[in-house]
């Protein structure tokens, strides 16, 4: 509850701002093309894609109940978890169903506000994710390198607290983005190639200067994605310094399996992540068709294998 007044207190002030006069642009509303030059094939595009988000409602749901009913997974790992989850949830819900629409029913309107609106949640929402990943590999970094602090170090004061700090920095870091937004005059044809609101697709429509929504745009993505990284390649730096000094094979294995379904998620949400971005910015050979899917997949592809991940990895979820 308190999650959800936050974001509504959040929310209202940035819908209101978008609302009023000063904020639209020459054409109210953008025209999303869902996937151009795969026309004649959106409607099996979309059956895939409805599968991923069925099995990222699912999954992140059952984590989440999970979690919630069962008291004895009330510890920082399972707490950071539910808290993937939970943003796994909306940053799917935030494309999934316009972009479904867009290729079944040819829903392709979407209004101003409504665009910019989704663009804040998706880049906000990737932030935090990020962050969470951070704050649990420092998890099973004082877990494995210093177990006896762990329970007095990541008590459920400071698991709530990193879990606020991380929500209040993804929310604070973006709200410039429709704030920047705002400034640019879209005097073309607003057609968005894309089956959901993307940054750069929509940078890239105006007729005015965007140079400043470009750096602030990169600076972010290097800021998070940059820290992010770093503080998760030192943590398991550590833990495998400290994991190579156990005696013993099994101990060892026992100490790399609490790691196993972290480390695949990792690589799950950052990997796709950063060939989707990369490609956007500098691939000007590949096809259009290719970076639109990439983009959707990024954001579906995540929430969707996350909860089989930690299902089939961790014991205690999957009892």
């Amino acid at each position: 509850m308190i999650l959800v007044s936050f974001l509504s207190s959040v929310c209202k002030p940035l819908t209101m701002a978008l609302s009023n006069s000063s904020w639209r642009p020459l054409h109210p509303s953008f025209f999303l093309m869902g996937i151009p030059g795969l026309e004649e094939s959106q409607h099996w595009i979309a059956l895939p894609l409805c599968v991923l988000y069925l099995l990222a409602v699912m999954g992140n749901v059952s984590i989440i109940f999970i979690i919630w009913t069962d008291p004895s997974l009330h510890q920082p790992m399972y707490l950071f978890l539910a808290m993937l989850s939970g943003i796994d949830l909306v940053l799917a819900s935030s494309t999934a169903p316009k972009t479904l629409a867009v290729l079944l029913v040819h829903a392709h309107e979407i209004g101003y506000t409504v665009c910019l609106i989704q663009m804040f949640f998706i880049h906000a929402f990737s932030s935090m994710e990020s962050g969470v990943l951070v704050a649990t590999a420092l998890d099973r970094y004082v877990a494995i390198c210093h177990p006896l602090r762990h329970s007095t170090t990541l008590h459920l004061g400071i698991t709530g607290r990193t879990g606020m700090a991380v929500l209040v920095w993804g929310l604070v870091l973006l709200l410039p983005f429709p704030i920047l937004l705002q400034r640019l005059i879209f005097c073309q044809a607003t057609i968005i190639g894309h089956a959901h609101c993307e940054c750069m697709a929509v940078v890239k429509l105006a007729c005015s200067e965007t140079t400043l929504n470009r750096a602030y745009g990169l600076a972010v993505a290097l800021l998070v994605v940059g820290l992010d990284v770093v503080a998760i390649g030192i943590s398991y730096a550590l833990i495998l310094q400290t994991v190579f000094k156990v005696p013993g094979g099994e101990a060892r294995l026992k100490a790399f399996s609490t790691c196993g379904s972290h480390i695949c998620v990792i690589l799950i949400f950052y990997v796709p992540g950063m060939f989707s971005f990369l490609t956007h910015r500098f691939g000007h050979h590949v096809p259009h068709h290719v970076l639109v899917l990439l983009a959707t997949l990024y954001l579906l592809v995540p929430p969707a294998l996350s909860p089989l991940v930690y299902g089939v990895k961790t014991r205690q979820i999957r009892q």
